[in-house]
């Protein structure tokens, strides 16, 4: 599967925008819930997605490194477009953004969940690291993956 990994610098008009809309066509139109999505983060995140046949967009997240909003990586924005819910568009990318975050920045992996995506979140490996909290009137959870370092053994091999 193909993927597309930007900075915010190397976001093209026409791929922001293409973000931007899938945004607000789930976030906003379709859980009828006004805010304002670009919450300034965009410039201090990297943007992974894959894109369709047009190069839009079907399933997108945001990558926060570690300093940007926790100790560690975050994920923020994970969404998938309605046109290929189910297919497991969105699994692929949350496991992509995982594997890039492990190989790009030391530490756990954060996120804010929807609430009745737990058990999707935990299957990456995520865990409730605290208390329900209503964001934008939707119910959420903070989720944490923590980083396992890595073991040696007597032999002195890493594993």
């Amino acid at each position: 599967m193909e993927f597309v990994h930007r900075r915010w610098s190397a976001l093209t008009i026409d791929e922001l925008y293409a973000v931007l809309a899938l945004r607000a066509e789930v976030f906003v139109v379709e859980q009828r819930c006004p805010y304002l999505d670009p919450d300034g983060g965009d410039p201090h995140a990297s943007h992974l997605w894959i894109p369709g046949e047009d190069g839009r967009p079907l399933a997108y997240t945001r990558i926060f490194p570690p300093g940007a909003r926790d100790d560690c990586a975050v994920l923020g924005r994970v969404v998938s477009a309605p046109s290929v819910r189910g297919e497991g568009f969105g699994r692929t990318l949350v496991a992509e953004a995982v594997r890039r975050c492990e190989a790009d920045f030391e530490g756990d992996i954060a996120l804010g969940a929807q609430k009745y995506l737990e058990r999707f979140y935990a299957s990456f490996g995520f865990a409730r690291c605290g208390d329900d909290y209503l964001e934008d009137g939707i119910e959420h959870l903070p989720m944490r993956r923590l980083r396992r370092p890595n073991r040696v053994t007597l032999g002195g091999e890493r594993r």
